[in-house]
């Protein structure tokens, strides 16, 4: 998917993207930012930032006298950050339409680089994620802080297959290439940092020291309003997009339907939380 429909994909789901954020993204979010141990002051760069579930705590984590960049390609999902953050009194946090593999600090941002660099459930929308990321880490401070946070391996894997067998039933013709499709699944970006091993190795490739490597445990009910939620919210959108709105329909209840018939009552979320240290 290239950034053009990659923004559109995620401009679409700017509503229900902030609906599940407190079960789905913001848990991930918080947690990031506490291993990651911000200080008063520090200068955070958030990439794939959302509506900034991984952004906004930084925000409040690094104080007034701090500041925190906030880039993606999604505007409609940057302006949901910047209602969320005015509602927090945030004012340390500028939420930017920008491409991540171009960024550049402002002049904002100490000659030194950021104090830490932060991506959460979005290095493997990055083009080519490790040389993309690995420029990222470059903007940050030797010994700053690095964070991300990645889907664990088996992670949404059951509630994914059911959706991409539906949405194959409904055009059994359209090749389905979504981030947990069926055809394409092993070739995914993903597949190359999903353990806790994975990750480390991959954080180390990217230019960082002392990696840790968390498993945080999220597993949601697979509620009718929750599920659908969850797919307009998330990059599995994209595979309703060949579809009509009665169509759309037929899709969601014969979704919810498999869900019921496959027992599968709660979606796991497993996520990994990683950290490392810019090496010198």
């Amino acid at each position: 998917m290239d950034a053009a429909s990659l923004a559109d994909t995620f401009n679409a789901t700017s509503r229900e993207f902030d609906a599940v954020t407190p079960l789905v993204w913001g848990p991930a979010g918080q947690s990031l930012t506490f291993a990651l141990g911000l200080r008063s002051g520090d200068a955070v760069l958030d990439v794939c930032s959302g509506t900034g579930a991984s952004a906004l705590p930084a925000a409040a984590a690094v104080g007034p006298d701090g500041l925190v960049h906030a880039v993606d390609l999604a505007d409609d999902l940057l302006e949901v950050g910047r209602v969320n953050a005015t509602e927090r009194a945030l004012r340390n946090i500028d939420f930017v339409v920008a491409d991540a593999t171009a960024w550049e600090p402002p002049s904002t941002v100490p000659d030194a680089g950021y104090d830490a660099l932060t991506c959460s459930y979005g290095i493997f929308f990055l083009p080519n994620p490790e040389r993309d990321f690995s420029r990222l880490v470059s903007l940050v401070r030797p010994g700053g802080g690095v964070g991300v946070t990645v889907w664990r391996q088996g992670a949404i894997e059951a509630f994914s297959r059911a959706y991409f067998e539906v949405i194959a039933a409904h055009s059994p013709s359209t090749e389905q290439v979504g981030r947990l499709a069926q055809e394409g699944y092993d070739k995914h970006p993903i597949r190359r940092m999903e353990t806790a091993d994975l990750l480390g190795e991959w954080l180390a490739a990217a230019g960082t020291t002392d990696v840790r490597v968390a498993e945080l445990s999220n597993h949601v009910p697979a509620t009718e309003s929750f599920v659908w939620s969850f797919v307009l919210g998330s990059a599995l959108r994209g595979a309703l997009t060949p579809f009509d709105e009665a169509a759309v329909g037929r899709i969601r209840a014969d979704l919810f339907a498999s869900l019921t018939e496959r027992g599968i009552d709660s979606i796991d979320l497993g996520t990994l939380v990683a950290t490392g240290l810019r090496a010198p």
